[in-house]
C-alpha cells in the first residue's frame, strides 16, 4: 500500500521565547498572570453555548463596567454574555464596534467590584520588548474546559495601522478564543488588544504555515474610544502622520501582503524593512519563509542564515532552516537544525514533529515515534502527529497501534481524509475489507479528488470479485493523476487477476517508467519482478 505523510506546518514563526532585559524593573511572570486573571473576561455565545472570545475590563462608571474586545468574535444576530473572573454571568447591555478597527466596546452592570486594567505606554513596546498575551482558548477535543491561557513572547513590530487597524505583531503562542484578550508589558499594564493569530497556509501540499500574533495597540484603541465619548484617562501623544515610514511599518505591511498571497510584494517590503534596519532578524526570517513559498529554498536558507548571524539564539530560524533543508533532501542537516531549535526551546512541539518526519524518512521509525510522542505531550490536539505516528507504527508491524492512532486523529479532526485513507490501508492489510471500504468511502466523501483512496477502494473491489468496480476506481485515480505509478501498478495486478496478462504487463511497464523517474527504486524493483513473473 502507498501512504502519504501529513507534512508539517513548516516555515512558521512561533513558539519562540527570548528574554530581553527591560529598562524598567518588571514584575514576576506569576504577578502579571494574576493581574491578567483579574482583568480578563470570557465572552460566550449563549445561542450556541460556545466560547467566542475574551475581553479586558477597561473602565468602571458606577455599576457599569466597560469591556474592550475584538469585534470579529461577534456574529450578527447572535446573543452573548460575559463571564467575569469570579465565574458569574452578565448580560451585555450594549456592544459598539470601533471605526475601521477590529475592536468593540461592551457594557455590563454589576454592583460587585472587579479589577480594572492599568493602561501602559504602547509606544514603548518596541521590537524585542517582552510581552504576555492572556485569554480564554476555545474548547477542543483534547481540552473541554480550558482556563486562562497566559504566554510570554516578544514584540516583532509596532508601527502604522494596517488592515482592520492591526498595528502590533508579537511571537507569543495564541489559540482560537483568545481574541480580545490583553497584551501586557512587564509592569502588568495593557499595551494592546490581541486580535488573532495570523495563520496563513503556504501551500495545501505541505500544510505549511506562518503564524504570528497581531493586535491593536491600546493607544490606538483609546483614540477610537474617545470618539465614542469614552475617556480612559490616558495622556495620548500626538500622531505624526507625515513622518517617514519605519522598518516596522514595512514589516507589518509585508505580513499583510503575505496573507493576501502577494508574495513578491511581501518580499519587497521585508527587503525595505531590512534596508532600514539591517539587524532586523525577524524580517530575514519571514523573507526566507516567503522565498520558500515561491520555491526558492536556497534563497530561504540564506535568509535564515542571516537571521542566525544577528541572533544565534533564534529558535524559529533554526526550525525554518531545518524545514528547508528537509525539503531539499538533507534530512541529517534538518535534524541538526531541529536539535538546535529544541536546545533553545525544549517545548517546541513543531520541531519535535518535523524531526520525527526527518527521522522517519531516514528509516529511523522508533526515534520518529519518540518525537511524535514528545510533540503530542506538548500538544495533545495535533491530529497530524497521531496520523504520522500511526504510519511509523504500521511500518513496524503494529497495525492495531496504527489504527488506534488514526482513530485519535479522526476524533480530533472528523474531516481528516488522509487518516481515513491510512486507516483503510491498515484495515485492508488486516483482512477487514468492509472496514477498509468504509474508510475509503469516507475519505472520498471528504475529498472526491483523492486518488489514493480510489486505488485502495479498487483493491477492495478486486478482492471482493467486483471487476467493474475495481477498474472504475483505478481509472478514476488515473483521471485525477495520469502519472500515478501506483494506480498503474495496482491496475496491472487486477488485469492479471482477471486473465488479461498483456494489459497487465503494459500497465506494469508504465509503472516502472514512472517509479524510475521518481527515484522510487523499491517499487521499481517490485514492478519489474511482476513483469518477469507475468511473462513466464
Amino acid at each position: 500500500m502507498k501512504y502519504y505523510y501529513a507534512l508539517s506546518p513548516a516555515l512558521i514563526g512561533v513558539s519562540m521565547v527570548l528574554v530581553q532585559s527591560q529598562v524598567a524593573l518588571g514584575l514576576s511572570a506569576s504577578a502579571i498572570e494574576k493581574i491578567a486573571q483579574d482583568i480578563t473576561v470570557k465572552i460566550v455565545n449563549t445561542q450556541k453555548s460556545t466560547d467566542s472570545g475574551s475581553g479586558i475590563i477597561i473602565k468602571r462608571s458606577g455599576n457599569t463596567y466597560i469591556v474592550l474586545t475584538a469585534y470579529h468574535v461577534f456574529i450578527s444576530g447572535q446573543k452573548y454574555q460575559i463571564l467575569t473572573p469570579d465565574g458569574e454571568s452578565h448580560l451585555i447591555k450594549s456592544m459598539q464596534p470601533l471605526s475601521n478597527e477590529d475592536l468593540a466596546v461592551l457594557q455590563f452592570s454589576s454592583s460587585k467590584t472587579y479589577n480594572i486594567a492599568k493602561i501602559g505606554n504602547s509606544d514603548e513596546a518596541t521590537r524585542a520588548t517582552t510581552v504576555y498575551v492572556a485569554g480564554f482558548p476555545a474548547r477542543t477535543a483534547a481540552i473541554s474546559n480550558p482556563g486562562l491561557f497566559f504566554n510570554k513572547g516578544q514584540v516583532n513590530a509596532n508601527g502604522m495601522a494596517q488592515r482592520d487597524g492591526y498595528n502590533i505583531i508579537y511571537d507569543n503562542d495564541t489559540l482560537k478564543g483568545m481574541s480580545g484578550g490583553a497584551v501586557l508589558n512587564e509592569q502588568g499594564e495593557v499595551i494592546a488588544v490581541h486580535g488573532r493569530s495570523d495563520e496563513q497556509a503556504i501551500s495545501e501540499k505541505s500544510q505549511s504555515k506562518i503564524i504570528t500574533g497581531i493586535g491593536t495597540t491600546i493607544y490606538s484603541a483609546a483614540r477610537q474610544m474617545l470618539a465614542l465619548g469614552i475617556d480612559l484617562g490616558v495622556n495620548l501623544p500626538s500622531i505624526n502622520v507625515a513622518g517617514a515610514s519605519k522598518a516596522d511599518d514595512f514589516y507589518i505591511a509585508a505580513n499583510q501582503k503575505y496573507e493576501q498571497k502577494d508574495y513578491k510584494g511581501a518580499i519587497d517590503d521585508y527587503s525595505q524593512a531590512i534596508r532600514l534596519n539591517p539587524k532586523y532578524a525577524e524580517a530575514y526570517l519571514y523573507r526566507g519563509s516567503t522565498r520558500d513559498e515561491l520555491g526558492d529554498k536556497r534563497g530561504a536558507i540564506a535568509d535564515f542564515n542571516a537571521a542566525l548571524v544577528i541572533n544565534p539564539n533564534f529558535a524559529d530560524a533554526y526550525y525554518n532552516r531545518g524545514n528547508a533543508r528537509r525539503q531539499l533532501g538533507d534530512n541529517q542537516g534538518a535534524i541538526a537544525d531541529y536539535n538546535a531549535a529544541l536546545k533553545i526551546n525544549p517545548n517546541y512541539a513543531l520541531a519535535y514533529y518535523n524531526r520525527g518526519l526527518a527521522r522517519y524518512r531516514l528509516g529511523d521509525k522508533q526515534r520518529a515515534i519518540a518525537d511524535y510522542n514528545s510533540a503530542l505531550k506538548i500538544n495533545p490536539n495535533d491530529a497530524d502527529a497521531y496520523n504520522n505516528r500511526g504510519l511509523a507504527r504500521y511500518d513496524l508491524g503494529d497495525k492495531q497501534g496504527a489504527i488506534a492512532d488514526y482513530n485519535s486523529a479522526l476524533k480530533i479532526n472528523p474531516n481528516y481524509a488522509l487518516a481515513y485513507n491510512n486507516r483503510g490501508n491498515a484495515r485492508y492489510d488486516l483482512g477487514d475489507k468492509q472496514g477498509a471500504l468504509a474508510d475509503y468511502n469516507a475519505a472520498l466523501q471528504i475529498n472526491s479528488k483523492y486518488a489514493d483512496a480510489y486505488i485502495g477502494r479498487g483493491n477492495v473491489y478486486d478482492d471482493l470479485g467486483d471487476k467493474e468496480g475495481a477498474f472504475a476506481n483505478y481509472n478514476a485515480a488515473l483521471k485525477i493523476n495520469p502519472n500515478d505509478a501506483y494506480a498503474y501498478y495496482n491496475r496491472g495486478i487486477a488485469y492479471k487477476n482477471w486473465g488479461n496478462k498483456e494489459a497487465a504487463i503494459v500497465d506494469l511497464q508504465k509503472a516502472t517508467e514512472l517509479f524510475w523517474q521518481q527515484g522510487n527504486t523499491q517499487w521499481y524493483q517490485k514492478a519489474l519482478e511482476l513483469i518477469k513473473k507475468y511473462q513466464q
